[in-house]
């Protein structure tokens, strides 16, 4: 049973991370995004530390550790859910901004080439093209929808936030290889508030407790913040970074499916040809084509 649930890992986490772009969405209308973020990672907080007391988690005592952890934290999640719910919030369709963060694979592979000294064949890179190439294909329709939500502005905040995790999942890699993971996603969350609580002091704090915003928020505590991002430290640990990044690339295509049977967003032929590209590419990239130095 262990060996399957190994297996299947990277495939789980794909499909419950691609259900935050769907979360945010549907949270969205009732509070603004820094204020949503940290009243999200305020909630995970006691949670992580009652499973943590739970299963005996191992708390590190090390201040280095724990500022390498709230450096994580600020990266992989102050920062780049920061970029997307700014974005989404502005307007940006959920399958875009899933699209857009699907660049990472490629500045992964760079950042952990440059850092980590990971060896990335030619094969690799012609996934890695492929598979950008892919992303052109569906993006591009949505680029020329007048109010799609997609403008310069919205682009950037969603290249900010996909640069920002590609470093956070290479710095998580480097510097924090061997702290209990509970303990480290507690660290890292309380990294995340220290963005997201300055920032939200521009913001209202009026929030519009529906039964919508009720059920993104317990989504989004529970499946994104604890079940995903525990899934996403685990695979960091146990593989290489950039084959680990590769995932993102399927991504946008589960978003994208589901904002359709959600939200109704359209899925143009050419589109469903990227997506196709897409999945080629992460099989080119997942194939053993990796080789980390002894």
């Amino acid at each position: 049973m262990r060996p399957f649930l190994v297996s299947s890992a990277p495939f789980l986490f794909v499909l419950l991370w691609s259900t935050g772009f769907i979360g945010s969405k549907l949270g969205a209308p009732y509070a603004d995004p820094m204020v949503f973020l940290s009243v999200r990672f305020l909630a995970v907080l006691p949670c992580l530390v009652l499973i943590g007391l739970f299963l005996g988690a191992r708390w590190p005592k090390d201040g280095v550790a724990i500022g390498h952890c709230i450096v994580t934290g600020m990266l992989v999640h102050g920062i780049y859910l920061g970029g997307i719910f700014w974005a989404i919030d502005q307007g940006m369709p959920a399958g875009a901004s899933a699209i857009v963060v699907g660049l990472q694979p490629v500045l992964s592979a760079v950042t952990a080439a440059a850092l980590l000294s990971e060896q990335i064949r030619p094969k690799h890179w012609a996934g890695l093209v492929l598979g950008g190439l892919g992303l052109v294909l569906v993006l591009g329709p949505k680029l020329q929808t007048a109010g799609s939500g997609i403008g310069p502005a919205t682009i950037g905040a969603a290249f900010i936030a996909v640069l920002a995790i590609s470093i956070g999942t290479v710095y998580q890699k480097r510097f924090v290889p061997n702290t209990d993971l509970l303990a480290a996603t507690f660290w890292q969350y309380i990294g995340a508030l220290a963005v997201t609580l300055p920032l939200s002091a521009a913001e209202s704090w009026t929030i519009e407790w529906s039964g919508q915003f009720l059920f993104a928020l317990g989504w989004l505590v529970a499946v994104l913040s604890i079940g995903a991002i525990l899934l996403l430290m685990l695979l960091i640990r146990q593989g290489a970074v950039s084959q680990v990044a590769s995932l993102f690339y399927l991504v946008p295509v589960a978003t994208a499916i589901e904002s359709y049977f959600l939200f109704g967003e359209v899925l143009m032929p050419i589109q469903i040809a990227g997506m196709a590209l897409v999945v080629g590419a992460v099989l080119i990239i997942r194939s053993r084509l990796f080789e980390t130095p002894n």
